[in-house]
């Protein structure tokens, strides 16, 4: 089980509570989010799918992510993120989509996108999708995905949760 599983079952008691599927879009986690939430057996009544849009051309294909957002801003970005949720709600029955992009390292940072920094977009129908940004510390690749996917899955139940 993954070690978030208390936090994905509250996600997904939300959703049957309210009726409503989810989506994940998830580029630096490559998945887990999506697994984390689908260890739990019966979790198929509320999780809809899964996108793995690890480069530009999936997040465009997949999820409409623009070539023009993705030049302008790049894949790690406030304006990425929120196309990714955007692009997963659309493009699926889901009542809230969550999406990800970071630099999980060890490489790949810059001084401006350093080792750590990841991107959160959340979209629930009928709202505007709202995106957060994190900076872990650069506690290795691994620490990073799993606060990434920890964040996740509390902004997504801080949305469905909300008065």
């Amino acid at each position: 089980m993954s070690p978030h599983e208390d936090l994905a079952r509250q996600v997904l008691a939300a959703c049957d509570r309210q009726g409503i599927m989810l989506a994940t879009a998830e580029s630096c986690t490559g998945g887990m989010i999506a697994a984390a939430l689908t260890d739990i057996p019966g979790s198929s009544s509320v999780v809809d799918r899964g996108f793995v849009t690890y480069s530009n051309e999936a997040k465009q294909e997949m999820l409409g992510v623009t070539p023009a957002t993705l030049d302008a801003h790049g894949a790690v970005s406030r304006e990425t993120a929120l196309e990714m949720a955007a692009g997963a709600l659309a493009r699926s029955r889901a009542g809230i989509a969550v999406a990800v992009t970071g630099v999980a390292g060890p490489g790949g940072g810059s001084a401006d996108k350093p080792v750590g920094l990841v991107w959160f977009g959340v979209a629930k129908k009928g709202e505007e999708p709202e995106a957060e940004c994190r900076r872990f510390e650069d506690l290795g690749r691994d620490h990073i995905r799993q606060e990434t996917v920890r964040t996740a899955l509390d902004l997504m139940l801080a949305k469905l949760t909300a008065r």
